[in-house]
């Protein structure tokens, strides 16, 4: 009696196919990574972001944060609010126009913002670091290039 015949070999899936496999793929891990962020450390991957951006940049406007994240205003304004509330950020009226608000880190938040390590942000760095500089910049403008086909009015 012989072996069972093997299944043919599948079809490949072609480039699209396969980079789609492969940023669904990526999707997927910075979910995982972003809810044991959120039961570990309180934040998502989003909001840790935010609290690493006003990090670099304290008393940053909202408008300016959502264009730093390339994010609409409305999205972010749910991410800010939840911080406010659970004190990770403060936030006070601009002097120079009242209508704008700017954002800057409570001790709670700068605590948040400190953390080294089991963060989306540490396992990026990990896999960065093994690049040489060139081939990361290529996966920037990549990145970029996606992004931008995906907005919509890009469907041509």
């Amino acid at each position: 009696m012989g072996q069972p015949p093997r299944d043919p070999e599948p079809p490949p899936l072609g480039l699209v196919l396969e980079f789609m496999r492969r940023l669904w793929a990526l999707n997927h891990e910075l979910d995982a990574t972003s809810k044991r962020m959120a039961a570990i450390h309180g934040v998502t991957g989003p909001q840790r972001l935010v609290l690493r951006i006003v990090g670099r940049r304290p008393g940053i406007s909202a408008g300016d944060l959502a264009q730093v994240m390339e994010l609409h205003p409305s999205t972010l304004t749910g991410i800010l609010r939840r911080l406010e509330a659970r004190q990770l950020l403060s936030r006070k009226r601009d002097t120079g126009d009242r209508r704008r608000a700017l954002f800057m880190l409570t001790s709670k938040g700068r605590t948040i913002n400190e953390l080294k390590e089991g963060t989306v942000e540490s396992a990026i760095g990990r896999a960065l670091r093994g690049l040489p500089e060139t081939k990361v910049r290529v996966g920037e403008e990549l990145l970029e290039t996606l992004t931008a086909a995906l907005r919509p009015g890009r469907e041509r």
